[in-house]
């Protein structure tokens, strides 16, 4: 079973979203580790910023309104203290070591005196500046920085909280020390920008799937016209309007529908013609023949000639079947058999009717009788007797006409619907048949979007099941008492 789609419109569908998708996670993804660095940098300057200012403020002040203003500046993030002693170095540690470097770098700028700083990166976190400052020179006075390593590692999308403490000696000797950690929120998964991207990729799949349907429903409605095309080929033209390739397409499909129309008025009407024309040297033919003294010779003259003019009379038959332009309205499917059933009966045929048609169906009436008629005449001529049958429902209306006759070979049961086609065995111009009865059944049956086919029965004899769909107008019409029995 392919995974793939069938129809158009789900491929440019699923192409369109598996490209927005791809599209989005590696714009997702380049944003959060932008983010991340951003977000470290700014909160690493921040925090320097905050220090180097309470520093200065610090060294204006003398030692007791110093500790006064440490007390009242000494909150969470950020607590100061005056008592602490010189901070010690541990062990070397690279990704703290650079952290801490990068830090103090920052720190001694926003001073901007380059006296001793001291900084220590700990917990789990991550080196405040960015990569861009990373890669700044750390400069001449970076041996006055004595930088503890703690476990700092890089990280893509959202950037943990990171801990220091920082000791800087005031211009008296005293030393300051600033122990922080970074508010929680930069903890926390940037909600917000999911839920845009959200928004975004909902709103991107809805105009695509508009776009989509918009640009198929072209090729849809040509599908249409071309089924359409085959049961009735005077359908209206399409529109020629929209894209530069589907008006194309929609005039060159209006354009070989005019052809084949002129080709089948061209060909009927010369055919017409001919069969026309030859009922008049029939008729002389046959008024000639009348003054033959061999009696057994004029008989046969004369059965010669019922099998021209009745030859002749068919193809007229199903020559207007063709350029029919009866109009459609519903048909009493139930009187029109049981008309037929009374046009047979009175010629010693036998017609069984088992079923009823719930509802009037919307076609054309005389064609219907002649597509009916043929199937009944048949099933009386070579099978003894007719039975039909009927099954309807709101979807179609199902007629099966079923014979007591031998039947017909397997390979024969599509070849009888073609033109003048006869089985000589059961079929032979003995018993009357020009070869064209199926043939326009089946060509009424396909005019009201239908089929027409033949099986062999198990217990014996031939079926011609005729299924006819209902239009969907005529079952809302019936569903409401529009239309009544």
């Amino acid at each position: 079973m392919s995974l793939v789609p069938r129809s158009l419109f789900s491929r440019l569908v699923l192409v369109l979203l598996t490209v927005l998708v791809i599209a989005q996670l590696v714009g997702l993804a380049i944003h959060l580790h932008e983010r991340g660095d951003l977000l470290s940098q700014a909160s690493g300057m921040q925090a320097a910023q905050r220090v180097a200012d309470i520093v200065r403020l610090l060294e204006t002040l003398d030692p007791a309104e110093r500790r006064r203003v440490v007390q009242v500046l000494s909150a969470p993030p950020l607590a100061i203290s005056l008592e602490r002693g010189p901070l010690a170095a541990p062990a070397e540690n690279p990704d703290g070591s650079a952290g801490a470097a990068q830090f103090g770098m920052m720190l001694r700028r926003f001073l901007q005196d380059g006296r001793p700083v001291v900084v220590m990166m700990t917990g789990a976190g991550t080196a405040p500046p960015g990569p861009e400052a990373m890669r700044r020179p750390i400069g001449p006075r970076m041996h006055d920085t004595s930088m503890t390593p703690g476990p700092a590692t890089m990280h893509f999308g959202p950037q943990p909280g990171f801990s220091f403490i920082a000791q800087v000696r005031l211009r008296d000797g005293a030393l300051v020390t600033f122990d922080a950690r970074q508010p929680a929120q930069l903890e926390s998964w940037p909600y917000q920008t999911f839920y845009g991207l959200a928004v975004l990729l909902a709103a991107v799949i809805a105009v695509s799937l508009v776009a989509v349907r918009w640009a198929t429903r072209p090729l849809n409605a040509l599908a249409d016209a071309a089924d359409e095309l085959g049961r009735n080929i005077h359908r209206p033209p399409l529109e020629e309007k929209g894209p530069l390739e589907v008006t194309r397409a929609a005039r060159a499909f209006n354009t070989m529908q005019a052809r084949l129309i002129g080709f089948i008025r061209e060909r009927t009407a010369i055919l017409a013609a001919m069969s026309h024309d030859l009922k008049t040297p029939i008729t002389r033919l046959r008024l000639r023949s009348e003054l033959l003294d061999d009696p057994q010779l004029r008989a046969q003259f004369t059965r010669d000639f019922d099998e021209m003019e009745s030859m002749v009379g068919a193809t007229l038959d199903f020559l207007r079947g063709l350029e029919s332009g009866e109009a459609v309205q519903p048909v009493d499917i139930m009187a029109l058999l049981e008309s037929l059933q009374a046009d047979i009966l009175e010629t010693g045929g036998r017609v069984e009717i088992r079923g009823r048609a719930l509802k009037p169906y919307s076609g054309k009436a005389q064609a219907l009788k002649r597509c009916l008629g043929n199937l009944l005449d048949n099933a009386v001529k070579y099978g003894k007797s007719a039975l039909a049958v009927l099954d309807d429902n709101d979807a179609r209306l199902e007629i099966r006409i079923q014979d007591e006759g031998p039947g017909l070979p397997q390979a024969e049961l599509e070849k009888v619907f073609e033109p003048f086609y006869r089985l000589e065995s059961s079929r032979s111009r003995q018993t009357g048949g020009t070869g064209l009865g199926l043939t326009i059944a089946k060509s009424i049956a396909e005019a009201h979007g239908g089929r027409l086919s033949l099986q062999n029965r198990v217990e014996g004899g031939l079926e011609a099941r005729l299924t006819l769909p209902r239009p969907a107008s005529v079952v809302r019409a019936a569903k409401a008492g529009v239309i009544r029995e």
